[in-house]
C-alpha cells in the first residue's frame, strides 16, 4: 500500500463525522468565555441584565459568530446615539459602518420590527385613551428617532378602539403636509367616532409650533361639522412627548 497521504481525508484537527458542538458554534473563538457569561447574564437577570451596547453585542454574535464585535456595538451606538435609533435605521445606512454587512443589519432590523408589534399590540388591546402609556410607548419606537417629519392620524370607534393606523405623509427635515379634507374623509369612510392626530419633530423637542395648533384647531372644526371628535394632537420628539390636549390647546 502506499505510504502517500490521502488527500480526501479529513484533516487532523478535525473529527471526522462529529457535528459542531452549539457552544462551539455559538462562541465561536470566544477563549475567553465572555459570550457565555454575557449569555448567562441574559437568561439569569431582568430586563436591564445588558447594557444598551451589550444588547446591541449579541444581536451581532448570532450573525457574526466568528468575530469579536464587542467593539463594532459600541460604534453603532456612538454612531447612531441610541439603541432605539439603532433598531429604526435604515439597513442602508447601517451597512455604512465598516463590519456591518446584511446579515447582522438584517438582525437589528428584525430586533427593531419585533418591538414596534409588540409595541403595537399592547396598544391594541383596549381603548386608546384608558391605555396611554402603552400608545406613547408605541409612538415612541415608532417615531422619536426618524430624521424626517411623518404624520399619522390613529382613527377610533365608538369605544376608542383603534380601528385604523394611518401614515398621512410623510414629509422633509421639519414639514409635512396634513390634509384636513382627506384626514375628514378617510374618517367618514370607516366610521371612525374620533381620532387622534400624530407627528414628530426631528429636531428632537415636541413643543408645538403655531402652524401646529393652527391646523389641529382647523381640524377640529371640520370634525366638529360632522360628528367627529378630535380627542388629541400628539407631538413626538427624541426629548419626549406633548400632548396639545394637556397643554390646553383641545
Amino acid at each position: 500500500m502506499s505510504d502517500e497521504p490521502n488527500l480526501f481525508s479529513a484533516p487532523a484537527t478535525q473529527s471526522r463525522g462529529k457535528a459542531i458542538p452549539d457552544r462551539v458554534r455559538e462562541t465561536g473563538h470566544d477563549t475567553s468565555g465572555h459570550r457565555s457569561r454575557l449569555r448567562q447574564r441574559l437568561l439569569d437577570g431582568g430586563d436591564d441584565a445588558l447594557a444598551d451596547h451589550e444588547v446591541i453585542e449579541y444581536l451581532l454574535m448570532t450573525a457574526i459568530p466568528q468575530k469579536d464585535v464587542k467593539p463594532l456595538a459600541r460604534v453603532l451606538i456612538q454612531k447612531f446615539g441610541s439603541l432605539a435609533a439603532i433598531f429604526n435605521a435604515e439597513p442602508h445606512a447601517l451597512m455604512q459602518v465598516s463590519g456591518i454587512k446584511e446579515t447582522a443589519a438584517a438582525s437589528l432590523k428584525i430586533a427593531g420590527i419585533a418591538a414596534r408589534r409588540l409595541a403595537q399590540t399592547t396598544m391594541r388591546a383596549d381603548s386608546v385613551l384608558s391605555n396611554w402609556q402603552a400608545l406613547i410607548d408605541y409612538l415612541h419606537i415608532d417615531m422619536a428617532h426618524l430624521t424626517h417629519e411623518r404624520v399619522r392620524v390613529l382613527y377610533l370607534n365608538v369605544q376608542n378602539r383603534l380601528l385604523l393606523d394611518q401614515v398621512v405623509s410623510d414629509g422633509t427635515l421639519d414639514e409635512s403636509a396634513i390634509y384636513t379634507r382627506e384626514i375628514i374623509a378617510k374618517a367618514m369612510a370607516i366610521g371612525a367616532a374620533a381620532l387622534i392626530l400624530v407627528h414628530n419633530h426631528p429636531s428632537g423637542s415636541p413643543q408645538p409650533s403655531k402652524a401646529d395648533i393652527q391646523v389641529t384647531q382647523k381640524i377640529m372644526e371640520a370634525g366638529r361639522h360632522l360628528g367627529i371628535v378630535v380627542h388629541d394632537h400628539v407631538i413626538i420628539g427624541r426629548e419626549g412627548h406633548v400632548s396639545l390636549k394637556a397643554k390646553g390647546v383641545i
